[in-house]
């Protein structure tokens, strides 16, 4: 499957189904969660725009294999909070997320109590529909049915920061260039 077509596929599933939260828009990558300048950086070619006619293909049960970044420097991810947040989270998600935020097989299909598992934190799934600020409050919060924890006052705001970065450095290039672009860096419109 090409994978324009399967991001396409991720996004229309995710309107669909709905966050029920309100895309904000976010500052670009802050001084503390990039690498220092020097950091060279490659350019990346932006995705060629999609048509919105393209039907949604259907979607596998089971997490889909994310491709891993192969340009990583681009993304000025300091590597330290790249370790540090891959140690935080390996201590307190990764039992519910997968080791490597892969999730489990059956994380699309509700429990008995109607609740859906953790979802896969990758790429593969929609966590990369959400701003930072967004995951921020998510992790801090908690979910409002009460299955994700709040971790607010448990984790530091640095520990929840360097999380957030380490699940950005596993999501594939074109993922991660499309959310940078379309999510948390989305253009303002003209006000008049």
């Amino acid at each position: 499957m090409n994978m324009r077509l399967l991001l396409l596929a991720s996004m229309t599933i995710g309107l669909i189904a709905g966050c029920g939260e309100p895309k904000q828009l976010a500052t670009p990558p802050s001084a503390t969660e990039t690498a220092p300048p020097e950091t060279p950086s490659a350019p990346s070619a932006p995705p060629a725009a999609e048509s919105s006619t393209v039907p949604a293909e259907p979607t596998p049960p089971a997490a889909a294999k994310v491709e891993p970044p192969k340009n990583l420097a681009a993304r000025k991810l300091a590597p330290e909070r790249i370790k540090r947040g891959e140690e935080t989270y390996r201590k307190n998600c990764a039992s519910c997320h997968g080791p490597n935020g892969e999730a489990t097989s059956g994380w699309r299909t509700p429990g008995p109590d109607g609740r859906y598992p953790p979802p896969p934190l990758d790429g593969s799934a929609h966590a990369w529909h959400h701003s930072t600020e967004t995951l921020e409050k998510m992790i801090q919060d908690g979910s409002v049915d009460g299955a994700m924890p709040a971790w607010k006052g448990k984790l530091t705001d640095q520990q929840i920061g360097d999380v957030i970065v380490w699940i950005k450095s596993l999501w594939p290039d074109e993922v991660y260039d499309i959310w940078y672009k379309e999510i948390e860096n989305k253009p303002q419109p003209k006000q008049n």
